[in-house]
This record gives C-alpha cells, sequence and structure tokens, in this order.
C-alpha cells in the first residue's frame, strides 16, 4: 500500500532507539525524509545513519532535552531552517517509573514535563510548520496503563493519561484544518532497553528478557495483566500502525485513541 510518505517530511521524538527508531525506520523507508530529536547525540548519529540506509532523502539528527522549553523551540527552529514545512509529527517520549511514595515534588513534575509539556511544546513548535504543508498529521504514543493502572507507574501514567486527553482535544481544534490528530497506547512492548532494564529480573525466575512469550508471562504473574496472543509486542509493530496514522493515506482517522496491546478487555 502506497501511504503517500515518498517526498514528506517527518519529525520522530524519542527518534534514537526503541519504538521511536522503528517508526523513523519506517517512515524513512516509505521515501521520507526523517528528523530524529533525542538527547545523546551519538545516539542520533546513529539513528541517522540507519535511516538514510533505510531509504531517507534526508536525516536530521538533532540533539533536544525535551524537558526543557528552549531546547525544544530551537530543535524545530532548526526543521524548519532545513525544510521549512513538516507533514508529520511523531511524539514518544515518556517519564520514568517510581512508586507513589518514592516520588517527590520535583520527580512529579519532571514526569510531566516530559510525559505531557514535551508533547505540547513540540506540537506549539511544529504547528507553523504542519499548517504550511498541503497535508499533516500529529501522533503521540501514550500507553496502555492509562486504562490498566500499575502502582510502579503512578506518575508516568498520570502524565500519560494527560497526554492523551490533550491529543484528543486537539483532534477537534486541529480538524477544521485537515490536521489529523491521533493518540497511540502500546502495549508491553520488547525494546533494547526494556530488555536490559530487566534482564536479571527475569533471569531469577528463569525467563528470558528478549522473548516475548516469557515477557508476558512475567507481566502476568507480576501484574495480572495478560493478552489474549499471549506475548508481548515489537517495535515494528507499533510503527506499523504509527505511520498509517502519520501518513497521507490517513484520511479520515482523527481524535483517536489506538490500543496495540496485543488484546485486552479495554475499547
Amino acid at each position: 500500500m502506497d501511504l503517500g510518505l515518498d517526498g514528506a517530511t517527518a519529525v520522530v521524538t524519542g527518534g534514537s532507539k526503541g519504538m521511536g527508531l522503528a517508526i523513523a525506520e519506517c517512515l524513512a523507508a516509505e521515501g521520507a525524509s526523517v528528523a530524529v530529536m533525542a538527547r545523546d547525540q551519538a545516539a542520533l548519529d546513529a539513528a541517522a545513519e540507519r535511516l538514510r540506509m533505510a531509504g531517507a532523502p534526508e536525516a536530521l539528527p538533532i540533539s533536544v532535552d525535551m524537558a526543557s522549553a528552549e531546547s525544544i523551540t530551537a530543535a524545530f527552529e532548526t526543521v524548519n531552517a532545513a525544510w521549512g514545512r513538516l507533514n508529520s509529527l511523531v511524539h514518544t517520549i515518556g517519564p520514568g517509573a517510581g512508586f507513589f511514595e518514592d516520588l517527590d515534588d520535583a520527580e512529579w513534575h519532571r514526569a510531566f514535563d516530559l510525559g505531557t509539556m514535551s508533547a505540547v511544546r513540540s506540537i506549539r513548535a511544529a504547528l507553523p510548520m504542519l499548517r504550511t504543508a498541503d497535508w499533516a498529521r500529529i501522533v503521540t504514543l501514550s500507553a496502555h496503563s492509562i486504562q490498566r493502572q500499575s502502582p510502579r507507574l503512578v506518575a508516568y501514567t498520570a502524565a500519560k493519561s494527560a497526554l492523551t486527553s490533550v491529543t484528543k482535544n486537539l483532534s477537534k481544534s486541529l480538524g477544521p484544518e485537515g490536521i489529523l490528530v491521533n493518540c497511540v497506547c502500546p502495549g508491553t512492548i520488547v525494546t533494547a532497553s526494556f530488555t536490559e532494564h530487566l534482564k536479571d529480573i527475569l533471569a531469577a525466575e528463569g525467563l528470558d528478557s528478549a522473548d516475548p512469550h516469557d515477557v508476558m508471562r512475567w507481566v502476568e504473574n507480576t501484574f495480572h495483566h495478560p493478552c489474549d496472543i499471549g506475548r508481548a509486542g515489537l517495535p515494528e509493530e507499533i510503527a506499523s500502525i504509527t505511520i498509517y496514522l502519520a501518513s497521507r493515506r490517513n484520511g479520515y482517522v482523527t481524535g483517536a485513541t489506538v490500543n496495540v496491546d496485543g488484546g485486552s478487555d479495554f475499547i
């Protein structure tokens, strides 16, 4: 299927690894020029090389502190100087985990800075370019934990819930301009950082943190959150639905909150 991305321009925040990189690579493979934003310049440079190899006409690695309004503004000014227009903005940034008792006010503020305000600031900075493009899409990545709570994700989930609300609201205000805005809620996804972070924890239970079936067994045993197909997801499975929503081919889906979680009891 032709997604209409050939010659398009796209920004993927958090695009240097994990789901963000998978999304950026899919956009590149469809012929889009892609700017990836994250903090680590070395990881960004490596990601940009992968995007060029995947087929991106142009790849821009832009170091940005997503907790800083000034840094976000400067990053999108770099995109504007390079392209002057933007078709797709995909925002994948999120905060870290933590139990309620372990989080002070500063950590709550940081969770909302990364989980909500980074998207607000990115969209605000991108809107002038989105409005000058002949078509434009915005996709944010929230989380299925906004429906399926976990005590260790209390601030993360609160920030992602706010992001989901902002996304829905923007679909209403930007729809009349032809800018379609949607939210993707990934379930448990096996990324490299996920595998590394939980390697020892799962190994202690005789499980492999790189095996999607073992990961889901651990999630079900620990959090009582099974999924219908019995395994965790992969970054490319998030990327496939995300780039459709971010593409010109998507002409009528807006204001949607799309669960990509392997099947759950949520609608």
